[in-house]
């Protein structure tokens, strides 16, 4: 072979060498480019404090019990003053033991102190507004609105007795002797069935009446052939009360001489004997 001819094969080998060398280079995959993971600030802690909660629903009235208290962790900017915490009070626990509660505890709930009745006074007694009293009346499922009545509503009390005016043969009077009155109780039940059981038809309503709202019941339930009970609706419980009937009652402090008497659904005032 020629020296010339040596010459050119040993080119084109090193060309064809070189063009696969760049088409490798080219086809290869391109590294990838690192990535600089920065170290994220670390949170602050949230401050907790230990509170007394109830792992179940506690009903309106219902005591409570100390298998349902525990306490538990509860962020220390959202305590309540309320709140029973473990930190003030680490025998809660045994203390709150049978303690009614005023309204109903949700499960989970902090147990606060306003929502429970002080030691030694009833249930009763301790939901009553300031000034107001419990009165109970006679009802059955044809005064009460065929048993729909339930602790928390609010009805108006319809007094019907026999007229006795002359001329008035079996004749009736109707009227309305208070009005907007809250039903504290159904006999011994003081709220909803709370799981939507079917409510027992109570006997007896418990109503929170002023002192003088007291003395005019009592007046009428001494007059009236029937008390009925009228369901008023949710939508005007706030509408102002029509005035009573407080003519069933002697104005005054009581020592002004006269005595008012009821006989045969007639009310009269005789002077008193001194």
């Amino acid at each position: 072979m020629k020296t010339s001819q040596i010459i050119v094969l040993g080119v084109a080998v090193a060309a064809a060498g070189g063009a696969g060398l760049i088409a490798k280079n080219m086809t290869s995959a391109p590294k990838p480019a690192s990535v600089v993971v920065q170290k994220q600030p670390e949170k602050p802690a949230i401050a907790l404090k230990e509170v007394l909660v109830v792992s179940d629903n506690v009903p309106m009235g219902a005591p409570l019990d100390r298998n349902i208290m525990k306490w538990q962790a509860w962020p220390k900017d959202s305590m309540n003053e309320q709140f029973i915490t473990r930190d003030e009070e680490a025998d809660a626990i045994d203390k709150l033991d049978g303690v009614v509660t005023r309204v109903a505890i949700s499960q989970g709930e902090p147990v606060r102190k306003s929502r429970l009745i002080g030691f030694g006074r009833s249930f009763l007694s301790s939901v009553l507004p300031a000034g107001m009293r419990a009165v109970a009346t006679q009802i059955s499922v044809d005064t009460s609105a065929g048993g729909f009545i339930l602790p928390n509503d609010y009805v108006d009390i319809i007094m019907t007795r026999r007229s006795n005016d002359a001329g008035a043969t079996g004749g009736f009077i109707t009227e309305t002797v208070l009005s907007n009155i809250r039903v504290l109780a159904i006999d011994q039940t003081i709220q909803e069935d709370p799981e939507g059981r079917k409510v027992k038809v109570g006997s007896t309503a418990t109503l929170e009446l002023t002192a003088e709202q007291a003395k005019i019941i009592t007046v009428a339930q001494q007059m009236a052939d029937r008390l009925t009970l009228a369901l008023r609706s949710v939508k005007d419980i706030q509408e102002e009360s029509s005035p009573d009937a407080k003519y069933l009652v002697s104005e005054g402090d009581g020592n002004n001489g006269t005595v008012r008497v009821i006989k045969a659904g007639k009310i009269t005032e005789e002077a008193s004997k001194q």
